[in-house]
């Protein structure tokens, strides 16, 4: 049998007997994407409203993107940072333009992105604070989530990140989320950094009070702490604006970017900031293979280009109050909160009435509707952001149908 002559259902068997179990995902096998459409090996349409968790930000197979990938492919798709490459250099110029820093450093992955950022951390703490060696402290919020290596699901609250993967890394403490009072008594003449998220995606889209950002931005300037904003979900206009932190006008040390900045199409990511802070990297004191390669540079400053026409924003703004408009007007019985930002939203169930998101997901997929569980009593909504307001009708119509 070949893998194109396979239903869904053989698909399902396959991956369980030759997959190592690290997800536990929906029974829908998709084949071919357009917009914020996929559709199965058996040949049935869903609304995609996750956008693999951000990164298809401007829609399955989008035209531009498709057209600069396609361009590139005949080119030149990798030469390693021993070479140069006429990609990298106008990608790293465009995005610290976008971010109002001054330089990038390209990874390839989420995790990579955050990696980086912690060692940029460390490494600015013992060369330009002068914190002693190997007592670099960086705190971090509970029900974060930055990835999942060893070092960073060394500081998760999240114990299935964790379980029976240590000894875990040292370096970090956890305060609460949005408490700028816990995060000026955490910081200590060690501490090198904050690292957080401007909204908790895994957490259930847990949007922090208002004023806690321009709060964190003023306590790091007055304690000699970097400012870390892992953007990877959150930026790249998912909430209406360019960065998530945007929305209380301020400016972080350090972005962390990945996931959307590849287009769906290739991975990338990277951490922006000041020359005073990446300048501490050294030839040799970090790298990657594929990172800043030629491909993914390409697409990334497609990315970039639409985004510096703020066309996007505007519309995932106008698109983003309606459907929370729409949202907030249901009397669901189910439903405790509604939370959000832009065209990202986490819909909280009633435990004792509810129970868990999952079947509420699988009936939503049964309806044609494509979402994701998180934290077992969230249903996380990110719909791809061209999504139009009659496919935004269209979905609402589904979540009332099944959550009412």
């Amino acid at each position: 049998m070949t893998t194109m002559a396979m239903n869904s259902q053989a698909h399902v068997e396959m991956m369980d007997s030759c997959s190592a179990h690290n997800y536990h995902p929906l029974p829908v096998v998709i084949a071919e994407a357009d917009g914020v459409w996929v559709t199965d090996v058996d040949g049935k349409r869903y609304m995609d409203f996750l956008a693999a968790y951000s990164a298809v930000n401007f829609g399955h197979s989008h035209a531009g993107l498709l057209e600069i990938t396609q361009q590139q492919l005949k080119r030149v798709t990798l030469t390693s940072r021993a070479f140069l490459n006429d990609q990298l250099s106008p990608f790293c110029k465009e995005l610290a333009d976008l971010c109002g820093m001054e330089m990038v450093l390209a990874m390839n992955t989420g995790a990579e992105g955050v990696e980086t950022a912690i060692k940029t951390a460390r490494r600015w703490g013992y060369r330009v604070k002068g914190v002693p060696a190997n007592q670099a402290k960086i705190l971090v919020c509970d029900q974060n989530f930055h990835g999942r290596t060893t070092t960073i699901i060394s500081f998760s609250t999240d114990e299935c990140a964790r379980e029976d993967f240590g000894p875990y890394t040292p370096g970090f403490e956890v305060i609460p989320y949005g408490d700028a009072e816990a995060l000026s008594k955490a910081i200590d003449d060690n501490t090198v950094a904050f690292l957080m998220e401007p909204i908790q995606g895994e957490a259930g889209i847990i949007v922090p009070p208002d004023g806690y950002l321009k709060q964190v931005r003023q306590i790091c300037s007055d304690r000699k702490v970097l400012f870390i904003a892992d953007e990877i979900q959150s930026g790249l206009g998912r909430t209406g604006y360019t960065f998530a932190c945007d929305c209380e006008g301020v400016k972080p040390d350090l972005y962390v970017l990945g996931k959307a900045l590849g287009g769906g199409i290739m991975p990338i990511s990277a951490v922006a900031s000041s020359k005073d802070i990446l300048g501490v990297f050294t030839p040799g004191s970090h790298g990657s293979t594929f990172g800043g390669n030629p491909l993914a540079c390409a697409i990334a400053r497609k990315v970039i280009e639409m985004l510096d026409q703020g066309d996007i924003q505007r519309h995932t703004r106008e698109m983003g109050d309606y459907l929370f408009k729409r949202l907030r007007s249901f009397d669901w019985p189910n439903v405790t909160m509604i939370r959000g930002r832009g065209l990202w939203a986490g819909i909280e169930l009633d435990r004792e009435k509810a129970g868990k998101a999952k079947p509420f997901c699988e009936r939503l997929m049964h309806e044609g509707l494509l979402c994701k569980d998180t934290h077992e009593y969230s249903i996380r909504l990110a719909p791809p952001l061209v999504i139009s307001k009659d496919e935004l009708d269209w979905a609402i119509d589904k979540l009332d149908k099944v959550l009412r």
